[in-house]
Formats: C-alpha cells, sequence, structure tokens
C-alpha cells in the first residue's frame, strides 16, 4: 500500500454535503472562516475543511488579499486551512446579506437560491472533518486553496454524477441518502488530493510533493509500510537507491522535518489511532508502533501529545458523539 493510502487509511475523515446552491447573475456570498461553521458542521471536530463543486456555469472565488480564481463547471476548490472566501458571478460585487449561518445549515443538504435572475451557476458546498495531529501531514503542507478540474479525470464524471444522485436521495423518504452523500464527500476530497499532486509543478515543498518524489517517495513508503521495524538512515538509503547524505538533505527539503523525526511522528500518529479505536493494551500498542517497552512509548507519546497514552484514550472516550 502506497503511504498515500496508508494515510488516509489511518486519518478519520468525516465528510458531507451541506448545501446545493443555484445561483443566478449577479450573485455573491462570503463564506467565514471554517472554524465559525465547525461548531455548526461538526461539532466535536478539532478541523473543519470546506470545499466546493461547481457543477454548472461560472464564477470566481476570492481569498483576502489575492487576485479573484475563475472557476468553471467541474472545478474542485478545497480550501485546507479554513480561509474565508468570497464566491461570486462577478468579483466586483458585495456579498449579499442573508440568513444566520445556524439557521442556514439547521436543515441539510440545504437547497439554496437566489441572484438577479441573469446566468446561473450551480455548485454543492461541502465539508470534510479530522483531528488536527492526524491531518497534520495531509494538509499542513497545503496551499490556502486547491483548485482541480475533475470532470478530466476517469472519476470526475462518476463522482459528479453519483453527487447528484445521493443529494435527491438525501431529500427523499428513503433511508440512507445522508450516509451516502458522506462517502462521497470522502472520495471526492481523495481523488482532488491525486489530482491536486499529479498536476503539482517541480521545486514544490510539502507531504504530497514528498510522495511523488522517486527518492524520498520510496523512504515514505518504506516507513508507512513498517513503521514498527528499527530504522536508521542508512536502511532508508538503501530501500530508496540513495546516499544517506541526499535522503537525508532531500527529506528535509521536502517534508520538512529529518526521516527519524518524521518516523516518530508517524508512529504517534498510528498509536492515536489505534488507542481511540481499540481496548487494546498499552504493551501491545507500544509494540505494533516500535517500541520495545510500554515506559519508552508513553516517554514518546507524551511529547507530542502532551499527556500519557492512558491519559489521552481516557479523555477520547469522554468527547460527546459526533453530530452528523
Amino acid at each position: 500500500m502506497d503511504a498515500l493510502s496508508h494515510t488516509l487509511r489511518v486519518v478519520r475523515l468525516v465528510g458531507a454535503i451541506f448545501l446545493q446552491g443555484r445561483f443566478t447573475a449577479p450573485w455573491c456570498y462570503q463564506s467565514p472562516h471554517a472554524d465559525v461553521a465547525a461548531p455548526l458542521l461538526e461539532p466535536s471536530a478539532e478541523r473543519v475543511v470546506i470545499f466546493h463543486l461547481i457543477t454548472q456555469g461560472e464564477c470566481h472565488v476570492t481569498l483576502d488579499g489575492a487576485a479573484p480564481v475563475p472557476l468553471t463547471a467541474g472545478d474542485v476548490i478545497v480550501f485546507p486551512h479554513g480561509d474565508a472566501h468570497r464566491m461570486a458571478s462577478d468579483p466586483a460585487l458585495a456579498p449579499a446579506t442573508g440568513a444566520r449561518l445556524d439557521r442556514l445549515l439547521a436543515r441539510r443538504p440545504r437547497l439554496l437560491s437566489y441572484g438577479g435572475g441573469g446566468a446561473q451557476t450551480q455548485l454543492m458546498c461541502g465539508y470534510l472533518a479530522c483531528d488536527t495531529r492526524l491531518a497534520r501531514l495531509l494538509l499542513d503542507g497545503l496551499p490556502p486553496l486547491v483548485h482541480v478540474h475533475v470532470r478530466g479525470s476517469s472519476a470526475g464524471a462518476w463522482l459528479e454524477g453519483s453527487i447528484r444522485y445521493a443529494l435527491d436521495e438525501a431529500r427523499s423518504p428513503r433511508p440512507g441518502g445522508e450516509g451516502v452523500l458522506s462517502k462521497l464527500a470522502e472520495v471526492l476530497f481523495i481523488e482532488v488530493l491525486r489530482l491536486y499532486m499529479n498536476q503539482q509543478p517541480p521545486g514544490r515543498t510539502g507531504w504530497l510533493a514528498a510522495v511523488r518524489d522517486r527518492v524520498v517517495g520510496a523512504a515514505l513508503q518504506a516507513l508507512h509500510e513498517q513503521p514498527a521495524r528499527s530504522w536508521t538512515v542508512e536502511d532508508l538509503a538503501r530501500e530508496a537507491g540513495t546516499s544517506r547524505t541526499v535522503l537525508a538533505e532531500r527529506f528535509q527539503q521536502l517534508v520538512g522535518s529529518p526521516p527519524m523525526q518524521y518516523l516518530t511522528h508517524w508512529r504517534m500518529v498510528l498509536a492515536a489511532n489505534l488507542l481511540a479505536g481499540s481496548n487494546a493494551p498499552l504493551a501491545r500498542i507500544a509494540e505494533e508502533v516500535g517500541y520495545q517497552t510500554d515506559t519508552a512509548f508513553s516517554r514518546a507519546f507524551r511529547r507530542e501529545y502532551g499527556v500519557p497514552p492512558a491519559a489521552w484514550r481516557r479523555g477520547r472516550s469522554a468527547q460527546p458523539a459526533r453530530i452528523a
């Protein structure tokens, strides 16, 4: 299994489509920072990522301090860090004042229609919720706005058609429609990541760029496949078919940390996932992530999360269940 698939299996994503917009020009609306919407969308989530899929027409998206980005049908935009943004038929328009956010999101998926009666734009708004530390690998190296065109991909047409179908089903009396939408939101996000990886120009840094790199990608795959192994940089260099010096320099450049520091972080991500999702004894979890004793494991976990693993597990168990 490749490093991206390993990470997506561990990062617990919870997704949903929460709004279907049908706007006619002229129109403009302002989306607040994701931290404002998060308590309404997914109350127990540490981090919420907002995305929009344009299904018909054209529009523009603008982040504060940046030039407007034109969008057309088939485009998906993702805001990995939750930035506030403005969507509009014309970027010069002022945003409309509408219903309070809590009322707008009280019923999901919400169908929202407004505008001046001109050219129509249709879009779907969704989100993905995740734990901050578990999502760090995927999100921290991304720019404020990720923009890809999904209709050109083999999965794009299927995804768009499936989401349209699931939106109709979510409003029907038949049960299960919102569950289907949730899974499709996750699949769409994964497809966006895959397309974005393939579209990155040479010279980009970050975890996704590292996965694509011949040398660092091979090292990452080795670490993800065998996290409990007693790795050294020399071992990783052999796996990657390069020298220790080249691997260490390139790994630091792309990932932003040395290989062994990354391994420790990945082990703690795996450990947190096991603590949250099972009742396995600490000694067994320690062994699974590469520690000979639960004492050494507890010290490493405390350095990463600020509390011992047992206390962290109790805290997670005390959290309220997510509300979709």
